[in-house]
């Protein structure tokens, strides 16, 4: 193979290096909605619109090649040490940092040392290494039925290959997709790993995708295949099979096939095609493929226009897997196999890096949940595997919460008193470690009496008792969770990035952790804030060997997504302590600009809210180029364990709440559009002492109104990985907001003497 061109981070003089050291209200109750202003915040607002981010100040950096590895030739390009000005003025022979090509070879962003400076890896070879030094470990392992069953990783690379000779006799072209559409499972492994194999892209699609949805991953990926789980997968296929001129063949993995038809397998007939087939043709395409080539392909989850495909090289995943499995310490299989449950959506790179790559690295064990996992079956699984490593989205940590405050409810009041006793010892404990106090080593001995009598019990119930590494991303999680399980020494570790960043760029871990901190980088990874504020706020900037290779067939956005000298601007903004912790505080685009010009991030205030109100489940911030703030709540109520739908009824720990304000409330209905004074009167006082605590009078919350139902991922509120859609909330509710700002005159009140306008 011939060498892939490498490249160092820009340097300016410590700039683009990582920055590791840095009154009473009234209320109305009309039509559900709350109004609690008393003072119009237009006068109030005093800040500037900030100037769009956009490249950092020009610097200036050598690019050079590094010495060729074993497995590749030494037929080596030179690279100009000139730093082009903008990603539309290439050198023409060259490869560069970036592209929307995909055929095309990118420059590898390589580190003079360290694991920055690791010699490159195709996807095939990280495999091969895994199945010399654990071949006979488990790899996966699922139930049929209750059976249990597994494949050790000879077997799985040897059905991997399998899989690749298949897609090569169905007519997988080079550099074209194979879209995988469905819940996880060995064979969205195999699918995805044989896809890569046989030079085609691997393509995860989201289950929740419409058809129409499907029909634009697969155009734009130009799918020869499709794998999808069930009939009810097949029939979305089947729907838009005739505008996708690429499609050759579909493959179901999951039940008997409902109909016959042409260039339609099941999985049993698709493995048996390449059964037989030679190794020579396999081996040949292997041999030709580059780290520094595209493999995978992420598709964001478009909440703003049509998603993107984030184009993912061989490098990219082989060298995060490297690098994450070291910063977070995981164990060889040949001293201790680490295990983990895969259960959230593998077309979202958090799951795909920590279930497939990372674990395919160490020789981990990935075990798959059922597919109803978030409905409730998890907890089963986690009890079966008790798993060594676990993560989990905000939502699911929540659910946790919810269902264990809900038993505590119903415990006899003894068991309640040592629960909370056992609670405020293990939150002490862990923010004394934390915080590294002196008396971190030594630690009390009312911590082990707590964790005898509470604590091991907690994690057995949780099938948590061997998981000494606990993860949260994917989306921005309340201070009262963090706090709820630290309580219960369970420290929820956060990490944070992209599917353009390979997944992690920074993670926190025991002996690095702050509450409300993604951590550190991962090694051999910077950061970079820019345009900074007063407060030391700026946009958060990545470089390093995970950064994407660009939009597939976007140049224009991959031009927005990286600078000129390569650096991946996230769209998040974030600062870092003393210490080096960094914090996420925001997302400029989810920024709210007030008509009065101030900048608020929303995420903060909702949280509070959230805090302030234990009934609420989800909040969302209104008042971009509005003269005020309002909110949309909505209320925690019981889930639908076959659709995942939100039901009328509360969930018990809301009837509870209801019946302590005194309430008799047990349902959303009875609550929302203001029909229930006594939980509205609750809510205001929450959002009051919300609003105490505001920086400014354009910060608070002037009205609100609670939904009739909460928010859900089939209800479209909600990303795959329960994040908020906030354009698609907006548009949704739109007759709400407009409701809110009606009334567009300035009201009198003895702080602003000004007749209404």
């Amino acid at each position: 193979m011939s060498e892939a061109v490498v490249m160092e981070p820009p340097r300016a003089g410590g700039f683009l290096e990582s920055s590791c050291g840095t009154g009473d209200s009234a209320a109305s109750l009309d039509d559900g909605i709350v109004d609690t202003a008393n003072e119009s915040s237009e006068e109030e607002s005093t800040g500037e619109r900030e100037e769009e981010a956009g490249a950092p100040d020009a610097a200036t950096s050598s690019t050079k090649t590094t010495e060729a590895p074993a497995e590749q030739s030494s037929n080596t390009q030179m690279v100009s040490a000139q730093r082009p000005d903008s990603l539309s003025l290439p050198a023409a022979a060259e490869p560069r940092l970036w592209t929307s090509q995909r055929d095309a070879e990118v420059q590898l962003r390589m580190g003079d040392s360290g694991l920055a400076a690791e010699n490159p890896l195709t996807v095939n070879q990280m495999f091969t290494s895994a199945v010399e030094r654990f071949g006979t470990f488990t790899a996966l392992g699922w139930k049929e039925g209750e059976q249990q069953k597994s494949l050790n990783y000879k077997d799985y690379y040897q059905a991997c290959r399998t899989a690749a000779k298949s897609f090569l006799k169905l007519g997988l072209q080079r550099y074209h997709g194979v879209g995988i559409l469905g819940f996880n499972s060995a064979e969205w492994f195999i699918s995805d790993i044989g896809a890569i194999l046989a030079g085609g892209f691997a393509v995860g699609i989201y289950t929740t995708n419409s058809p129409e949805a499907c029909q634009y991953v697969a155009e734009n990926c130009k799918a020869n295949i499709i794998v999808v789980e069930n009939h009810k997968q097949l029939q979305k296929i089947l729907q838009v099979e005739d505008k996708l001129p690429h499609l050759k063949a579909i493959i179901q993995y999951k039940d008997a096939l409902k109909e016959k038809r042409p260039n339609l397998y099941t999985w049993a007939e698709f493995m048996e095609l390449g059964r037989d087939e030679p190794d020579a043709p396999l081996d040949a395409i292997l041999s030709s493929q580059k780290p520094n080539q595209c493999c995978t392909l992420i598709y964001t989850s478009g909440t703003t226009g049509q998603p993107k495909g984030v184009m993912l090289s061989h490098d990219n995943i082989t060298w995060t897997a490297l690098s994450t499995s070291q910063h977070v310490r995981l164990t060889e299989a040949t001293q201790a196999q680490e295990a983990v449950v895969s259960y959230l959506p593998l077309s979202h790179i958090a799951a795909q890096m920590v279930d497939i790559w990372v674990t395919m690295k160490v020789g981990g064990a990935t075990y798959f949940a059922q597919p109803d996992a978030l409905k409730g079956s998890l907890v089963n699984t986690l009890k079966e595997v008790r798993p060594t490593a676990f993560m989990g989205v905000p939502r699911v940590w929540e659910k946790m919460q919810e269902k264990m405050k809900s038993v505590g409810q119903k415990s006899s009041t003894v068991r309640r008193k040592v629960a909370a006793w056992a609670k405020d010892v293990g939150l002490q404990t862990n923010l004394t470690k934390m915080n590294q106090n002196e008396a971190a080593g030594r630690t009390p001995l009312s911590y082990h009496i707590a964790k005898k009598l509470v604590f091991k019990k907690v994690r057995k119930a949780l099938g948590l008792d061997r998981c000494n590494k606990c993860y949260t991303g994917a989306a921005p999680i309340t201070k009262d969770t963090l706090e709820f399980f630290l309580s219960l020494d369970i420290p929820l570790y956060e990490l944070y990035g992209m599917s353009e960043s390979t997944g992690p760029h920074t993670i926190s871990r025991p002996n690095a952790f702050k509450l409300t901190s993604c951590g550190k980088e991962i090694p051999g990874c910077k950061t970079k804030l820019h345009n900074p504020d007063e407060e030391g706020n700026g946009e958060i900037c990545f470089w390093g060997r995970h950064v994407f290779m660009g939009y597939l067939n976007m140049p224009d956005k991959t031009d927005e997504a990286l600078d000129a000298e390569g650096w991946l601007h996230s769209g998040d903004l974030g600062k870092h302590d003393e210490n080096g912790f960094l914090f996420i505080t925001g997302r400029i685009k989810e920024l709210i600009i007030t008509a009065g010009g101030e900048n608020i991030p929303p995420v903060p205030i909702e949280d509070a809210v959230k805090e302030a109100v234990p009934l609420i489940s989800n909040a969302m911030l209104i008042g971009d180029k509005k003269k005020f703030l309002s909110m949309l709540l909505t209320i925690k109520c019981q889930v639908n364990a076959e659709s995942g739908d939100p039901e009328d009824e509360l969930t018990p720990e809301a009837v509870e709440i209801c019946k302590k304000l005194g309430s008799n409330a047990t349902r959303v209905s009875e609550i929302a559009s203001g029909r229930d004074r006594v939980v509205y009167a609750a809510i205001q006082e929450g959002i009051n002492r919300v609003n105490e605590k505001a920086t400014s009078n354009a910060q608070r919350i002037q009205k609100w109104v609670v939904l009739d139902r909460d928010f859900s991922v089939g209800g479209g509120e909600l990303g795959p990985t329960m994040k908020l859609k906030r354009p698609v909330v907006a548009k949704m509710f739109k007759d709400h907001i407009e409701n809110f700002y009606k009334e567009l005159a300035t009201p009198t009140t003895p702080d602003n003497p000004l007749p209404p306008k």
